[in-house]
């Protein structure tokens, strides 16, 4: 496709973009986001059915989204997900690996189930999805091939009630960093994007656990945050969804084993 022909049909056009943990949220407003930009999307989500607004955005996109159930953490699916997804859209763009949980407790109350929970989905989920997508991206010789990994600010620093949650995200930063160097020879872009306070529907269950172990009321926690970033207010899940775009874009074509916090200024690097 000539550049002008991109340009005119979207900066994605013509592409294969794979989105985990898509069902809602920031997962889906990137999926949006890259339709928008001309790409066709597999979006993935562990519900065996659709959620609801997935099933929207495929009634108003029906040639180019197709949803397909699936657990990152079920790593020997992982190459069936991968093969249903080419068969529906052909060789594959871009991997955004957006899929993951949170949780949190005082550091002397923290347990195993949810270590094992986070890191599980947060970083062994992430990586095994990442490594056969990238597989298929060097045998394919895929051109304009990228991956996009959402961290977060907790992987920037730690935070007493988040220390799970905060290594899982450090770990995705890392890796990040590691796989760009070993797909520089490909031509393969490896980057991540680091998200702030963002206001998804998970923050319910995150306002109550902050609710819980500091003795807050309901909605405290959250309008303490917003009113902590510098730009006074949490991010919405399009803002994130448009730093994707840019990275899986040929507009980064010179960018990669870099994570870009799009956090209102709360981190600064």
């Amino acid at each position: 496709m000539a550049a002008n022909d991109q340009k005119r049909f979207g900066r994605l056009a013509g592409r294969h973009v794979l989105v985990t943990g898509a069902g809602g949220g920031i997962g889906l407003a990137i999926a949006e986001a890259c339709i928008a930009e001309g790409a066709r999307c597999s979006v993935v989500d562990r519900g065996a059915d659709a959620p609801d607004a997935v099933r929207a955005l495929a009634r108003a996109h029906p040639d180019t989204l197709a949803y397909m159930a699936a657990d990152v953490t079920d790593i020997a699916g992982i190459p069936r997900l991968l093969a249903a997804a080419q068969a529906k859209f052909g060789a594959i763009h871009t991997l955004v690996n957006n899929a993951a949980v949170f949780d949190m407790a005082p550091l002397l109350e923290a347990d195993e189930a949810s270590f094992d929970r986070m890191f599980s989905v947060n970083v062994k989920g992430m990586f095994f999805v990442m490594q056969a997508v990238l597989r298929h991206m060097v045998e394919a010789g895929t051109p304009g091939a990228s991956v996009v990994n959402l961290a977060s600010q907790a992987g920037r620093r730690g935070e007493a009630l988040v220390s799970h949650y905060c290594a899982t995200k450090a770990a995705v930063i890392s890796y990040t960093q590691s796989a760009a160097l070993a797909m520089a020879p490909h031509g393969i872009r490896v980057n991540g994007i680091a998200p702030g306070v963002v206001d998804t529907p998970m923050w319910a269950g995150v306002d109550a656990l902050f609710a819980k172990y500091e003795n807050l009321p309901i909605g405290e926690k959250k309008r303490q945050v917003g009113l902590a970033v510098p730009l006074g207010r949490m991010g919405a899940p399009a803002e994130m969804a448009g730093a994707v775009v840019f990275l899986a874009s040929d507009d980064a074509r010179y960018i990669t084993a870099q994570t870009l916090n799009v956090d209102g200024g709360s981190v600064m690097s």
